[in-house]
C-alpha cells in the first residue's frame, strides 16, 4: 500500500467533489491536509470532520483561486501551519455543457477562464515556488482537453491550456525532482454537473455509448490516479497526461 505519512497535501478546490475524494484519500494514506474552499464552508467543515476522525491534521482555508492575491495567501498560511508543502492538486474549477459556440458569452468566457486557465495557471505558480525538493504537482484536467465535444468549447478550451504549462514546468522544475503531471478524467458520476440523478440525460446517453465499459467514471477512480502520482511508484514520471477515461471515444 502506498504511504503519504508525514507529507503535506494541499489540494484546491476540495470541499465537495474530485478535490474532496482525493484528500481524502491522501489523508487516509497518512498526509496531513490543506482544504481549500471558495465558498461552501459548511461542505470544507464535513471534509474536516472526515479527516480529523482518520488521524491527520487538517486545516482548511477560504481562497478565491482566480485572485493571485488569495492564492499567494493561501500558500503562505499553508506554510505558516505546517511548515512544509509535498503534494499540491490544482484541482478547482467550473464546467458548462451544452452551449453552442454560436451562445456562448463574454461573461461565460471571462468566468470559465478565470477559474479554469487563471485559477490553475497560478496555483501550479505557487506550487512552482513551494513544492518541497521531490515533491508532486498534479493538474485535473478534463478528457474535453483530448476529445472535443459539442457544446463544451469554452469549457473545454479553459481547461486546455494548462495542460501545456505542465509541460512547461515539468522542464524547469524537474532538477528539483518535483514531478509534473495532469490527469484527465472522463465525466464522472456523481460530482459536477452529473452530481444530481436525472441530470443532462442527452449528453450522458452520448457519453455512456462512446465508453466500452458502459458507466462514467466515479470520483474513486481519480482519487486512484492521484494516489498513484503523488505515491513513490511515480517519481521519475513527469510532464505526463493520464487519461482516465475507460477507454471511451469521447
Amino acid at each position: 500500500m502506498n504511504s503519504l505519512k508525514n507529507k503535506v497535501a494541499l489540494i484546491t478546490g476540495s470541499a465537495r467533489g474530485l478535490g474532496k475524494a482525493i484528500a481524502e484519500r491522501y489523508a487516509a494514506l497518512g498526509a496531513d491536509i490543506i482544504i481549500n474552499y471558495s465558498k461552501d464552508k459548511a461542505s470544507a467543515e464535513e471534509v474536516i470532520r472526515n479527516i480529523e476522525a482518520m488521524g491527520v491534521k487538517v486545516l482548511a482555508i477560504q481562497a478565491d483561486v482566480s485572485k493571485v492575491a488569495d492564492l499567494q495567501r493561501l500558500f503562505t498560511e499553508a506554510k505558516k501551519a505546517f511548515g512544509k508543502i509535498d503534494i499540491v492538486v490544482a484541482n478547482a474549477g467550473i464546467e458548462m455543457v451544452e452551449v453552442p459556440v454560436t451562445d456562448f458569452t463574454e461573461e461565460q468566457f471571462d468566468r470559465l477562464f478565470s477559474i479554469n486557465t487563471k485559477g490553475s495557471y497560478f496555483t501550479m505558480q505557487q506550487a512552482a515556488k513551494h513544492v518541497e525538493n521531490n515533491g508532486r504537482i498534479i493538474y485535473i484536467a478534463s478528457s474535453t482537453t483530448s476529445f472535443p465535444v459539442p457544446g463544451m468549447a469554452v469549457y473545454g478550451g479553459s481547461k486546455t491550456t494548462p495542460r501545456y504549462l505542465v509541460n512547461i514546468l515539468s522542464q524547469e522544475i524537474g532538477h528539483k525532482g518535483v514531478t509534473v503531471n495532469s490527469i484527465i478524467p472522463f465525466a464522472v458520476d456523481h460530482s459536477g454537473i452529473f452530481a444530481e440523478a436525472g441530470s443532462y440525460p442527452e449528453l450522458r446517453k452520448r457519453l455512456l455509448d462512446s465508453c466500452p465499459m458502459g458507466r462514467l467514471a466515479e470520483v474513486e477512480d481519480v482519487a486512484n490516479a492521484a494516489e498513484f502520482l503523488a505515491s513513490d511508484l511515480a517519481s521519475f514520471i513527469s510532464g505526463q497526461h493520464l487519461l482516465v477515461n475507460g477507454g471511451a471515444s469521447q
